[in-house]
C-alpha cells in the first residue's frame, strides 16, 4: 500500500515516514501542500496523511482540490495537526476528511487509523459489471440470506416505451429501479414548465435509491429516452438489504456521494461555462458509443445544457458547419470527439 505523507516539518516528516515504512507501507513524501497535491494527482496513493498548517498551500486546500477530481476523490484522507480546537476538527470532517489526529500522537494510534481507513476502502473498491450478472454478483457478495433470496426470486421486469414516465416527481417510491436496457432521463420542471435534465441513466444503473434511503417522495421525474427494460426491486427488500449488510450500504453511500460531486460539477459548469462548451459536453453524455449515429431530441439537449431550444439548435448548426458533427435525417454522428470534448470556454 502506498501512503502519501504531506508535512512541512522535516523532522516530523522523517519520523512518520520511518514509522510507516517499518510497518510495511510504501511512503512518498511532500514538504508542502502544493507539492503534495501534484504528487497525489500523479501517483494516486492508497491513502493520504496531511498536515493542516503548511506554507504555499494548507491541508484544507489540498483536500478541497482532491475531492473535486474523480481519480482522487475517493482516496482516504487523514489530517495531522498540532491544533486541537473543536472548530478545526469540525471543519476537516465537514470537508470530507476521514480522520483527524492531533500531534503529539503514539505510533500505534497513527498505524491503527491508517489500517482502519484502508480496510473500509477495500469494502467499496470492488466494481460490479453493469448487467444482470453484475447485479447477481452484488447480491451474492452480501450476507443477508433471506433478503438476498427475496431480491433474487421476486424480481419483476417492466417494459417502458420511449417517452413513457417511469415515475413522476412527488410520487412515493415503492421500488429500487435497475435499468436493464435502454436510456432514461431524470428532470425537474420549474413553475413555467421549463425542464432541466439533472441526470442521464444508461444500462446498468441503479435509480431511485436516494429517495428510498431518505424515505421521501421522488424529487424528479424519470422518463424513458428510448424503449427500456427496468427491474423493480421492492422497497422493503432493498431496505432490509441496506440495514443488514454494511458492504451493500457502503456501496450505495458511495453512489450517492458520487452523485453529489457530479451535481456540484454540473452547477459550476452551468454558472461559468459558455453555451458552446455546455452543448458539446451535454451532447457527448447522450452517446454511450461515440461511433454510433444517434437521434437526440433537441429539447432534451437544450434541457441538459441549460439553454433555450433556439440556442441549442443554432449551436448544433455551428458544430455541423465546423465539421464537428454530422446531422442526417435528424440523427447526429460525432466527427471530431476530441475537439468536442476539449471545447474551449
Amino acid at each position: 500500500m502506498r501512503i502519501l505523507l504531506i508535512e512541512d516539518n522535516q523532522e516530523i516528516r522523517e519520523n512518520i515516514c520511518e514509522i510507516l515504512e517499518l510497518d510495511g507501507f510504501d511512503v512518498i513524501t511532500a514538504a508542502n501542500g502544493k507539492e503534495g497535491l501534484d504528487l497525489a494527482r500523479e501517483s494516486v496513493p492508497d491513502l493520504i496523511v496531511c498536515d493542516i498548517m503548511m506554507p504555499v498551500m494548507d491541508g484544507y486546500t489540498v483536500l478541497y482540490f482532491l475531492s473535486k477530481e474523480p481519480k482522487t476523490a475517493d482516496i482516504p484522507f487523514i489530517f495531522l495537526t498540532a491544533k486541537a480546537e473543536r472548530l478545526d476538527f469540525r471543519k476537516g470532517m465537514e470537508m470530507g476528511a476521514d480522520d483527524y489526529i492531533t500531534k503529539p500522537f503514539e505510533d500505534v494510534e497513527l498505524i491503527n487509523a491508517i489500517r482502519s481507513r484502508l480496510k473500509k476502502k477495500e469494502l467499496v473498491r470492488k466494481e460490479y459489471s453493469k448487467d444482470m450478472q453484475g447485479l447477481d454478483q452484488l447480491v451474492s457478495d452480501a450476507e443477508g440470506e433471506r433478503a438476498l433470496k427475496n431480491l433474487i426470486e421476486n424480481r419483476e421486469v417492466r417494459d417502458y416505451k420511449k417517452k413513457t414516465d417511469i415515475y413522476r416527481e412527488g410520487d412515493y417510491p415503492l421500488y429500487l429501479y435497475y435499468l436493464q436496457s435502454g436510456k432514461a432521463k431524470a428532470y425537474k420542471t420549474n413553475e413555467y414548465g421549463k425542464e432541466l435534465i439533472i441526470n442521464l441513466y444508461n444500462e446498468g444503473d441503479f435509480i431511485g435509491y436516494t429517495d428510498l434511503i431518505r424515505e421521501s417522495n421522488f424529487n424528479e421525474t424519470l422518463t424513458a429516452l428510448e424503449d427500456c427494460k427496468v427491474i423493480l426491486i421492492p422497497r422493503k427488500i432493498f431496505s432490509d438489504l441496506i440495514l443488514k449488510n454494511p458492504s451493500v450500504s457502503i456501496k450505495f453511500i458511495q453512489l450517492i456521494s458520487k452523485n453529489i460531486q457530479t451535481i456540484e460539477s454540473e452547477l459550476i459548469k452551468l454558472a461559468y461555462n459558455s453555451v458552446r462548451k455546455r452543448v458539446s459536453e451535454s451532447l457527448l453524455l447522450f452517446f454511450k458509443d461515440e461511433t454510433e449515429s444517434l437521434k437526440v431530441s433537441r429539447e432534451d439537449l437544450a434541457s441538459k445544457a441549460g439553454t433555450s431550444l433556439e440556442t441549442a439548435i443554432r449551436t448544433l448548426s455551428d458544430f455541423k458547419d465546423e465539421r464537428l458533427i454530422e446531422i442526417t435525417g435528424g440523427r447526429i454522428s460525432l466527427l471530431d470527439v476530441d475537439r468536442l470534448r476539449n471545447m474551449r470556454n
